[in-house]
């Protein structure tokens, strides 16, 4: 279904603030290495809604879902290795 240009452009406004928002923390995460302050759950569950709104945005062709989403999941991939990474080399605790 297509929607009116300002309602697709709000769709894009806030996808564009939300993916953005992500982006500091897996920045400093990934540049420090320290992944003690990352909640494992917090992650998986956060990765597996990410993954499950792109999948819905493409079934519904919804653009800011889609590009939103598979902008997010790329550094959200990459501190979920970081953490599980570090959980295996004893640098962390899962609890």
């Amino acid at each position: 279904m297509t929607q009116p240009l300002p309602v697709m452009l709000l769709g894009y406004g806030a996808a564009t603030l939300t993916t953005l928002s992500f982006f500091p923390q897996a920045i400093k995460t990934v540049r420090s290495g320290d992944t003690r302050g990352i909640s494992l759950r917090m992650y998986l569950l956060f990765t597996l809604g990410i993954t499950a709104w792109g999948i819905y945005g493409l079934i519904t062709g919804d653009g800011p879902l889609i590009v939103a989403n598979a902008l997010t999941l790329v550094p959200a991939l990459v501190v979920l290795e970081r953490k599980v990474q570090a959980l295996r080399r004893g640098d962390d605790r899962l609890w």
